[in-house]
């Protein structure tokens, strides 16, 4: 596959447009707010070099929604809005795809579930929760779902299932991981990718929301199956008694990683949180694509 630049961090890209994320829906209250700010954040990657928008609905579920007082009909046309927002900065950028975010059920709970797996429901529970917005995100118009950090087993089971049900889709999935080797639930990320080997659907498989430092391991890991995906987080930490990052990437040193990446094996690449319009630049200038 030739190689595709991803986007961001959207989240972190909004702020730095000054808007306050300092809610449960995250990202996904601006698209009640301030729908114009996540237009601009979708330009501002494109003119970056992205090749690729993710929307706005990794938080944006109906049962969200619903929980700040709008009505199902409200939500549905929220989540929709999400690609018609990416596909509009696509459209003003001249190229590029629209990948429509699919987040895991952990996003929603808001309490860090996603970077455990340590859920209130089952399988089957995931897959009542998910299949609403599932559905209304593979009709939306984008060119493809982006399944990203997804935690645990028992949810990429799920996923596996919504595929299924919708047999026209294409998607990526990208999981949450502990280390070079499992989901953060422990489930070694071989296991995990197996769901989807030879899946015509799935065009690749990989890791983002997890420390660069990972990446090399994971995507050793995944050698020899599908595509993969990979778009890490800054490799920050948080310093929670003064509440501050810590250890701020370098965007070029983000792209020379970026560039082994890519020799070890990964053709989707990007950054997730903490990761700007200037990292995705020099992945840009530092990928090749012969």
């Amino acid at each position: 596959m030739t190689a595709l630049v991803l986007d961001g961090g959207l989240s972190t890209q909004l702020e730095r447009l000054g808007a306050d994320l300092g809610d449960e829906l995250w990202s996904a209250r601006l698209l009640l707010e301030r729908p114009e700010l996540i237009r601009r954040a979708h330009a501002d990657y494109f003119a970056a070099g992205a090749d690729v928008a993710t929307t706005a609905s990794y938080q944006a579920t109906i049962a969200g929604f619903v929980r700040r007082g709008l009505d199902v009909a409200a939500a549905e046309r929220l989540i929709r809005l999400s690609v018609e927002l990416a596909a509009q900065a696509r459209d003003e950028a001249g190229r590029g795809l629209v990948a429509a975010s699919v987040g895991p059920y952990g996003a929603f709970l808001a309490n860090g579930a996603e970077y455990t797996g340590d859920y209130d429901l089952d399988e089957d529970g995931l897959f009542d929760w998910h299949l609403p917005r599932w559905e209304i995100l593979a009709s939306a118009g984008a060119d493809l779902l982006a399944c990203e950090t997804i935690p645990s087993y028992p949810e990429a089971r799920v996923l596996a299932r919504l595929l299924a049900r919708t047999p026209g889709v294409k998607a990526w999935v990208s999981f949450s991981c502990r280390d070079g080797e499992r989901l953060n639930d422990g489930t070694p990320i071989t296991e995990a990718a197996a769901l989807f080997g030879g899946n015509p659907q799935v065009v690749a498989v990989g890791a983002n929301c997890t420390a660069p430092r990972h990446i090399p391991g994971l995507i050793s890991s995944l050698a020899g199956g599908l595509p993969v995906v990979v778009y890490p987080n800054s490799g920050e930490t948080w310093d929670a008694g003064h509440r501050r990052w810590l250890g701020l990437a370098d965007p070029v040193e983000f792209g020379q990683a970026a560039k082994e990446w890519q020799l070890a094996g990964a053709s989707l690449i990007g950054g997730c949180c903490r990761t700007t319009p200037e990292h995705i630049a020099q992945i840009r200038a530092h990928l090749s694509f012969s």
